[in-house]
């Protein structure tokens, strides 16, 4: 794992530039996906049968097991957050976050859960509240209860299972320069075998999971977005009018793709923010401000003094069906899903610490998400319980794509938030399209790279909309989502194992930068004195692209062919390479151990505002300076060698291979 071109067992520099795809992974996934598919639109009532015997029998012999699992994972990451490890980048340490707060913060909302918040935001406190796993149904107390427990239900241990994912996968991809999939995880327990096999194995179940949850996903959406237009615009609620609606959306979702991730996902999930703020505040001020306010404190309350009380809760003294359809239900669903989430997560979250990224994750969408069900859910159970409008809930419990609508009628300028609540939940399905598909056609790839051609992705998306459409024609949804959160359990354990690698991988950076600072290094090699003239010089000079070239070849190059010298002498193999990308390097392969690596990048800056007469965006553009910096496995390490002899430069080298000799010595 190192700062040096990819692993060439997955993109072949040879392939023709129209087809960019792992064979085995793109070959493997869609054949399966055929298979299942045609199963459950041929046979949907045996598909559904059979499902659901995995699902019942995974709920009462593993519920515990899912219990046990998300507890860890959610105390893993924050264990991660508030220990050493937390400062740890996902990236070179070097790197900078690829997006601003509120675009990174946009994105993780409108793939992890926008479209969820749309359709429970009113069903799931309504449905607890008359449904209640123990209090009297319709009492304040059922209501109290059904915050809480939706609060458990969308709070951190949902984000936490995707915050697993999403952690492991920046971090191999972006630190250790592997692919972004979900073998890279693996590289601490099995090595070079994740281009193998049980790679190809693993993909291929991601690639499934986030097919089809996002597909069962789509076909159900539709449902309700069909109830909006009805209420709306008269539209007949009918398989037809679903069909066609899931048509326009893979429209818009493919034409987001081919634009890519800056140009259309991250510009509709700013859109979706937006509107859901609208939203939010219109809800806010129409409905009984201070009382939604004054629920939003309690509920958070009353959530985390019974977070953990809750979290192990298994109704195990008093068995109850409840539980397998919800908390197992959900934990189930979000685990699922984690593969499509983690790894779009992981694409927008470059650059920034675990203690960052941890924060980020799992503290801001939760507190909105919290707000959103706080000022739909309590507003709803206000009008029910105080109001007595007993119809809402009576609609709910008949069909929950209504529940939204429902809602809304009893609030003012009803047509115009019905209105901006379609349109949202259109473009939130749109955004999980996208980014699904973007995920699948990085997964089929070789998550090498992801400037692949316009018809993968356009195949991925239209396969999306095309399943759902089958299924929804076929009845075969239900069961699908059934196999989709059975397939859970398996990808539980592969998230253990993710945990496990990770934790590996961190402690033994950690290792490293402890022993390579308390390194104590033999005296370098006498070197000619340099006059302050010629220093001060030096330092306020500002290199052109091409001085640095010529530094490269006349010291650089040289210097670390005679290392490479050295090191064949004495029976190690030492290989220095060069490419196009303006950097040298030289590796030493120690066998089973971690390899040295040591390079030099050409690195571009803009000069100082005192270096330049002109400092206009264009002028300093063109004057860019450039610094020969040297760059570890671990990322840059902020100094400039342009200038150094090439003995001094030898000196450095053989420095830093003191040092990382001495982090070997440490993990015999």
């Amino acid at each position: 794992m190192s700062d040096q071109p990819t692993h060439d067992a997955i993109t072949d520099p040879e392939r023709k530039p129209w087809i960019k795809i792992n064979p085995p992974v793109f070959i493997g996934s869609g054949g399966l996906c055929v298979l299942f598919v045609a199963f459950a639109v041929i046979w949907p009532d045996a598909a559904s049968t059979l499902f659901g015997a995995i699902q019942s029998w995974v709920i009462h012999t593993a519920g515990w097991f899912y219990i046990l699992a998300v507890a860890l994972f959610l105390l893993f990451v924050v264990i991660l957050a508030t220990s050493r490890y937390g400062l740890i980048k996902l990236g070179p340490d070097h790197s900078e976050p690829d997006y601003s707060y509120v675009s990174w913060f946009a994105m993780l909302f409108s793939a992890g859960m926008g479209i969820g918040l749309m359709f429970f935001g009113v069903a799931e406190p309504v449905m607890h509240t008359m449904n209640p796993p123990v209090a009297e149904a319709g009492s304040v107390e059922a209501a109290r209860e059904a915050m809480r427990i939706t609060f458990f239900h969308w709070g951190v241990h949902a984000w936490a299972i995707y915050a697993v994912v999403a952690l492991s996968l920046a971090y191999f991809a972006f630190r250790h320069n592997l692919p972004l999939t979900i073998r890279s995880a693996f590289y601490p327990l099995i090595g070079e075998r994740i281009y193998g096999p049980i790679g190809h194995t693993v993909d291929i179940f991601a690639v499934l999971g986030t097919l089809f949850g996002v597909a069962t996903s789509l076909g159900f959406g539709v449902m309700q977005v069909n109830a909006g237009l009805n209420y709306l615009f008269d539209m007949p609620i009918s398989i037809g009018w679903q069909i066609l609606l899931i048509a326009v959306i893979t429209g818009f979702a493919t034409i987001s793709v081919v634009m890519g991730l800056d140009g259309g996902i991250r510009r509709i999930s700013e859109l979706n923010l937006i509107l859901a703020v609208v939203l939010l505040v219109f809800v806010l001020f129409a409905g009984p401000t201070v009382y939604l306010l004054q629920t939003y404190v309690q509920n958070i309350g009353a959530y985390i003094s019974g977070l953990v009380a809750t979290t192990f809760n298994l109704y195990a003294y008093e068995p109850r069906g409840w539980i397998g359809g919800w908390t197992l239900f959900y934990w189930g669903w979000w685990i699922a899903w984690s593969p499509f989430v983690g790894m779009f997560i992981a694409r927008v979250s470059r650059g920034r610490t675990i203690r960052e990224f941890v924060i980020g994750v799992l503290l801001v969408p939760v507190g909105f998400t919290f707000m959103w069900m706080t000022f739909f859910g309590n507003n709803a159970l206000h009008m029910i319980i105080d109001q007595n409008i007993i119809q809402m809930a009576d609609a709910v419990a008949a069909d929950t794509s209504v529940a939204l609508f429902q809602f809304l009628e009893y609030l003012p300028f009803s047509t115009i938030s019905s209105l901006i609540a379609t349109v949202l939940v259109i473009t939130f399905f749109v955004t999980s399209s996208d980014s699904g598909s973007l995920v699948i056609d990085m997964l089929t790839s070789g998550g090498t790279n992801e400037d692949t051609p316009v018809w993968q992705r356009i195949f991925w998306s239209v396969s999306e909309g095309c399943i759902a459409a089958a299924l929804l024609l076929a009845g075969g949804l239900a069961a699908l989502q059934t196999a989709t959160i059975a397939s859970a359990l398996p990808f539980a354990i592969v998230m253990l194992l993710m945990c496990w690698g990770l934790a590996r991988a961190l402690r033994l950076e950690v290792v490293k930068r402890d022993r390579l600072q308390g390194a104590m290094l033999a005296p370098r090699v006498a070197i000619r004195p340099v006059s302050w003239e010629m220093r001060l010089a030096r330092i306020i000079h500002h290199p052109s692209y091409e001085e640095v070239m010529q530094f490269f070849n006349s010291m650089v190059e040289p210097a670390l062919k005679r290392v490479e010298n050295e090191f064949t002498k004495r029976g190690l193999e030492a290989t220095v390479s060069r490419d196009d990308n303006d950097r040298i390097w030289i590796e030493v392969n120690h066998g089973d151990e971690v390899d040295f690596f040591y390079s030099v990048h050409a690195r571009p800056y803009i000069p100082p505002s005192f270096a330049m007469r002109d400092t206009t965006a264009k002028r300093g553009k063109a004057l860019k300076y450039f610094r020969a910096e040297v760059y570890l496995k671990e990322g840059g390490q902020d100094y400039d060698i342009m200038g150094w002899t090439e003995d001094q430069v030898i000196a450095d080298v053989i420095d830093q291979y003191e040092k990382h000799m001495h982090f070997l010595h440490g993990l015999r």
